[in-house]
């Protein structure tokens, strides 16, 4: 809305005044936290399992395969770890896509509105709506990702590390 107010700072003294600071700043924060947090653990988990078991299904590890081969494992667990990320999270991005149009889920708290909109749209459409658009999507940002994250890594000479 171009005529909303003059400059950012118009804009964010605009958005306090009118709706205060929790709901005018954050109001979208507890369904987006619902959904990158078990997106973000889902991706990073199931990859690096869905890595170990490509490679001994492949029968080698990554210090003995090429860099395309390691490339390629990426890719590939990059793609399943994405569809994985992509199913758990679902549900919770179709409520943050919801829940920032004006008027859904009716008054009441951020919950009470998320409640409203599972309601009001049913608890197996809101899994199953645009799903595999959503896996498609997510499987090939995730596989370039990790794709990219190798690439860059052999480049640079970088070694990967763990935790443990």
């Amino acid at each position: 809305q171009p005529d909303y107010a003059a400059s950012l700072i118009g804009t964010a003294a605009r958005l306090l005044h009118e709706n205060g600071f929790v709901t005018g700043f954050y109001s979208g924060l507890l369904p987006m936290l619902f959904k990158q947090v078990p997106y973000t653990m889902a991706k990073f988990a199931v990859q690096g399992k869905a890595a170990e078991t490509i490679y001994t299904a492949v029968g080698t590890q990554p210090k003995v395969m090429s860099k395309g081969g390691n490339v390629a494992v990426s890719l590939l667990s990059g793609v399943i770890a994405g569809v994985v990320a992509a199913i758990i999270s679902h549900p919770a991005d179709t409520l943050l896509s919801k829940i920032n149009k004006a008027g859904a889920g009716g008054n009441g708290s951020m919950l009470a509105r998320m409640g409203n909109i599972v309601t009001e749209t049913g608890l197996l459409k809101l899994c199953t709506q645009g799903l595999l658009a959503r896996c498609v999507m997510i499987g090939t940002l995730t596989a370039g990702q990790f794709g990219i994250f190798d690439i860059v890594m052999n480049a640079v000479g970088a070694k990967r590390f763990h935790f443990h």
